[in-house]
């Protein structure tokens, strides 16, 4: 079993699992920041209710991980990032609303949308940072890539032709 999460982690960012995930953590988390937004906009102007200044907040930064996940490349750190943000919602609605959560959701559509959403989104993180290999061999990859780039644009004819 070992082994075979060796491999996977060896095989790099674009195996069809890692990108299942990958498209599930980011369309989850875009989502998320969504319907927070949707639900705080309105209420911004409410001076006692400190909620809608932190969903603002947390949805930036919800969207900077989905870009970042997106965009970027196999990061443990980035991966427990989106986790830990959409777990915080999880975990801020809770203490929120204490014993009265349930009814809080059935009274809320956004709020059950959120959850839903968040629960899966934190599942997706944990199983790509599960499936990331450590930093340390990412960013290895990452300098032998510029290594081979510049070796390519020294000299010749290399890298015109993986130039599209």
């Amino acid at each position: 079993m070992n082994g075979e999460r060796t491999t996977e982690a060896a095989a790099g960012r674009n195996t069809l699992k890692k990108r299942l995930l990958r498209a599930i953590a980011v369309q989850t988390t875009a989502v998320a920041a969504a319907v927070h937004l949707l639900w705080a906009w309105p209420r911004l102007g409410s001076p006692p209710d400190a909620r809608p200044y932190f969903f603002v907040a947390g949805s930036a930064l919800a969207v900077a991980v989905a870009v970042a996940t997106l965009r970027g490349g196999e990061y443990r750190r980035l991966y427990a990032l989106g986790a830990g943000t959409l777990g915080t919602f999880l975990g801020g609605f809770l203490a929120w609303h204490g014993g009265d959560a349930a009814a809080s959701l059935a009274a809320e559509p956004l709020a059950v949308v959120a959850v839903i959403v968040e629960v899966a989104g934190v599942v997706a993180f944990l199983a790509l940072f599960r499936l990331a290999p450590p930093t340390s061999v990412v960013l290895e990859r990452r300098h032998e890539g510029k290594s081979d780039g510049e070796e390519g644009g020294d000299g010749g004819g290399e890298g015109e032709d993986r130039t599209p």
